[in-house]
């Protein structure tokens, strides 16, 4: 055991000597770090010679500087920079939601809604919160049924943090609003937004309609956009990193205040009938398009205006305009009326004047404005009464009755009757027509205007001059609105329509005898109404053609079918315009009398019914045959 011993103890001392080794060359190890530190601390500052002063001087400027860097910067961030600085931080967390006021209605004379602001969500997103970009605009591409395309725009814009908004889903049916929100994505929020519907698709044209900003941009809803645009309000609020509402925080609320209320002249009822008629019609005959107005004789407010044209599918809607406004027309035989009117009310001629009529005329034969006129219907030279010119609806002998009296008085009389100027209406794109000065009238203008070529009108114009005869020979100019309503709730009626005097009682009463004959024996007759007697003129007009021609190149013609008349002829309530726009030209329906007469009469039947209309005294409409004063039809 000794031996052990022995051994375990030169083993632990060789140890120990080992340790020992081992400590004396850290401690020198040690010692020569700290010798050369403190070298590089006292380099140059050994010996008195040596000062340290300036070396401290540097140390305390260069802090000086430091600090007034600082506090210039805190000076700056407090007082220039500091609404900066707030600004950002307000935006980064504030949000501002538009609550958006709702259009104003418009309403027909008895408040029963035409155009009426409908409740819808619109669905957004802020870029700044939202996490998945990607993600959030694959979930909605699904439920709004997006393309690739659209999808990979709408990923685009949600990945821009420089923006706060982005639309998902504009003005969306509140189904598809609550699935997109259902999702529960971080950033996509929605507010309600105030969309716009017609109680009835005929109502576009006269209406008009607005954009996705619930601003009007045509029709009615252009014309009356200030007074129907309400003010939208916002609520603001702060959100926290997550993107909810601040508890802390009340926010600002401020309502929106919805726009006012434009009452027109328009029966709903009355429109919605006579849109699905006029469109039956112009469906039947392959026309172009066709329009109708029912105006009210005495005050010449506008009970129903109808458009219909035919788009490029060959469907029939309202939404191109209100072409009965907005364009013109030369208006055919209908003017033969006024050419008539005015000779009589001149005193030059009168329902029994006879004239000497051919079958066609050369007028200013030799010159270069030489022009052959064909009558409407072919015959030997005969004798005709003004009654008989105006019931068989003659070109020449209407030119023979405009003769009578000056070029410059015949011009006057239109200008009278309401051509060649605007209406007071003043509806958005409304036309003038055109009638030029008498001065500047050369060759076949001086002839063809007695029965409707050379100046054009508007189906508006028009009515309104026929209803001149009907109102006892006064002119009364069309209305179309009764009153507003502004935001306040103030009513502004409008005022009584302008009207001034263009023929005799004694003329006006003359000339709707014989427009009662057109219906009863002459060319309006598909214009009659069981137990009511209607006074009306057709008229049938050659359209221009590209070439600037009557016949086009390939030896066609283009129609404008027209028919304007008044129930009851004894005691006018209602004149109505009925026009049809290039009906088939291959058929006999081409005519005022076969394609737009009928449609007259089925609107007349219209206000008899609802406007309990009856008839007066001993009128019993259309009674008898053909006198034979007015010789045999044509």
């Amino acid at each position: 055991m000794s031996t052990i011993a022995g051994a375990d103890g030169g083993r632990r001392g060789r140890r120990i000597d080992a340790n020992r080794v081992r400590n004396s060359r850290l401690s020198y190890r040690s010692a020569s770090m700290a010798n050369r530190t403190r070298d590089y601390f006292t380099t140059g500052m050994q010996g008195q010679e040596r000062d340290i002063r300036p070396r401290m001087l540097k140390m305390f400027v260069v802090v000086v500087v430091l600090l007034l860097l600082l506090g210039a910067r805190v000076v700056m961030l407090q007082t220039v920079w500091a609404g900066d600085y707030r600004e950002a931080s307000v935006a980064q967390r504030t949000r501002v939601q538009t609550l958006r006021a709702e259009r104003g209605s418009i309403v027909d004379r008895n408040g029963r809604e035409l155009a009426l602001p409908v409740p819808t969500r619109t669905v957004f997103a802020d870029p700044r919160s939202v996490v998945d970009p990607v993600g959030v605009a694959h979930a909605v591409a699904g439920i709004l049924r997006l393309d690739p395309q659209a999808e990979v725009e709408l990923a685009t814009k949600l990945q821009n943090k420089s923006s706060s908004f982005v639309y998902i889903a504009r003005q969306a049916d509140s189904e598809v609003a609550k699935a997109i929100l259902a999702l529960g994505l971080k950033g996509v929020s929605s507010y309600r937004e105030s969309g716009r519907a017609l109680t009835s698709s005929g109502l576009q044209a006269l209406v008009g309609r607005t954009d996705i900003d619930g601003v009007g941009i045509s029709g009615l809803e252009l014309k009356y956009d200030e007074m129907l645009t309400g003010v939208d309000g916002r609520i603001v609020r702060e959100v926290n990193s997550g993107g909810k509402s601040i508890a802390a925080n009340s926010g600002e609320v401020t309502e929106s205040s919805p726009g006012g209320r434009l009452t027109t002249t328009i029966d709903r009822t009355i429109q919605f009938q006579v849109d699905g008629i006029v469109k039956q019609q112009v469906e039947r005959l392959g026309a172009r398009g066709g329009a109708a107005i029912v105006m009210d004789t005495k005050t010449g407010e506008i009970f129903s205006m109808s458009n219909v044209r035919r788009n490029s599918d060959g469907s029939y809607t309202s939404e191109s305009g209100n072409f009965g406004v907005v364009e013109a027309n030369e208006p055919g035989s209908v003017v033969k009326v006024f050419s008539i009117a005015a000779a009589m009310n001149e005193g030059a001629v009168n329902a029994g004047t006879n004239f000497s009529v051919p079958g066609y005329q050369w007028f200013d034969k030799g010159t270069e404005w030489e022009y052959k006129v064909t009558d409407a219907f072919p015959h030997e030279r005969e004798d005709m009464s003004v009654r008989k010119i105006m019931v068989d609806s003659s070109n020449l002998g209407t030119v023979l009755i405009s003769r009578t009296i000056a070029l410059e008085t015949n011009f006057a009389y239109l200008k009278l009757f309401g051509f060649g100027i605007k209406t007071p209406v003043q509806y958005p794109g409304e036309s003038r027509g055109s009638l030029r000065p008498v001065a500047k009238w050369r060759g076949t203008e001086k002839i063809t205007f007695a029965y409707g070529y050379g100046y054009t009108s508007t189906a508006l114009q028009l009515v309104a001059a026929v209803n001149t005869i009907a109102n006892n020979g006064v002119y009364v100019a069309p209305k179309l609105v009764l009153k507003t309503t502004d935001k306040n709730g103030v009513e502004s009626a409008t005022p009584e329509s302008a009207s001034h005097q263009v023929l005799t009682s004694t003329t006006a009463k003359a000339v709707t005898a014989m427009m009662t004959d057109v219906v009863c024996y002459g060319t309006g007759k598909l214009a009659k109404l069981q137990g009511m007697s209607v006074a009306g003129k057709t008229g049938t007009s050659y359209k221009l053609q590209e070439n600037g021609k009557y016949v086009s190149d390939e030896g066609t013609r283009s129609y404008f079918a027209s028919f304007v008349g008044f129930l009851p002829a004894n005691n006018p309530r209602f004149t109505v315009l009925v026009s049809i726009d290039e009906p088939d030209p291959f058929t006999m329906d081409r005519f005022g009398g076969t394609a737009a007469a009928p449609v007259f009469a089925r609107i007349g039947q219209v206000l008899i019914n609802e406007m309990n209309m009856r008839p007066e005294g001993d009128d019993a409409g259309c009674v008898g045959s053909r006198p034979p004063e007015l010789g045999p039809s044509h």
